[in-house]
């Protein structure tokens, strides 16, 4: 996504690092770029809103559940791998049919 007009920090960027931005695990040096861009466009600043209100809805809605201690654990070594580059990251695979779905009785 872009908004055609130029900027210091590139729209593909902005998104990229989005989560990082919400969740607030980026430096501040990489905050200050994000935030002077969504103040420059309107896209990225709504993509932003819109990222923003899907996860206030999440943490309302499914927020009181606790996580098992060993599930905590093995998302958060699964992150790290993935930020030390060890692992490469899983992508859902997708697979269209163009078969009819039955009738419904």
């Amino acid at each position: 996504m872009s908004c055609g007009d130029p900027h210091e920090t590139d729209c593909s960027e902005v998104l990229d690092h989005l989560y990082e931005f919400l969740d607030r695990e980026m430096p501040d040096v990489d905050r200050a770029k994000l935030e002077v861009h969504f103040h420059e466009c309107s896209p990225c600043l709504e993509k932003y809103g819109l990222e923003q209100a899907v996860k206030k809805l999440v943490k309302r809605c499914c927020g009181h559940d606790d996580v098992p201690s060993d599930l905590r654990s093995k998302v958060m070594n699964r992150i790290e791998l993935i930020r030390s580059g060890e692992v490469a990251p899983e992508r859902e695979v997708v697979v269209e049919t163009n078969a009819p779905t039955p009738a419904q009785d």
